[in-house]
């Protein structure tokens, strides 16, 4: 894939004057996973967004909002930063700025935010994240890193998540 830079991406922790903008974000990440997890939204017609508050809230959790020539094309959840692993707990590119290197820069910058050992889920129907997941580990961890399936917690009709496993330097 040949990668086409836009002028201005910016990958900047989210402030809590950003939650709103992180919220609708979600929103359309939720949605973009409803087609491999099945999931409806609430009678609100909102998502559930208990890891929104999570990542405002949690000490140990930090929010990334990304953005190209000042809009908002994605965001991060990081968690467990208070623990030898970190997790990439959410990630999202919208997609009118997908295909075009802006998820792998802005991936690249918040893991190295966090230098050590990493773990990332997927989901195996999601061609793109099958993709684009292996790729990442590749580019950061070289051969070092692996995959294994692992079941949805509280969800045994949904097929089990790839994680993925690395260490990242600084």
């Amino acid at each position: 894939m040949t990668e086409t830079h836009p002028a201005d991406l910016t990958v900047r922790p989210a402030t809590p004057e950003d939650r709103p903008t992180v919220e609708r974000l979600w929103l359309m990440f939720h949605h973009d996973l409803s087609e491999f997890r099945g999931s409806l939204p609430c009678p609100d017609g909102a998502f559930r967004n208990e890891r929104v508050e999570c990542a405002f809230t949690r000490r140990d959790w930090a929010p990334y909002l990304f953005q190209c020539d000042g809009r908002p094309v994605g965001f991060a959840f990081v968690r467990a930063l208070d623990r030898p692993v970190r997790v990439l707990n959410s990630f999202f590119v919208v997609r009118g700025a997908r295909r075009r290197g802006i998820g792998t820069r802005a991936v690249r910058d918040v893991l190295r935010r966090h230098p050590g050992a990493w773990e990332i889920a997927f989901q195996h129907d999601n061609p793109a994240a099958v993709r684009f997941w292996p790729s990442v580990a590749r580019d950061l961890a070289g051969d070092a890193w692996t995959r294994e399936l692992r079941p949805v917690p509280d969800r045994p009709e949904v097929p089990p998540d790839v994680w993925i496993s690395f260490a990242v330097t600084g």
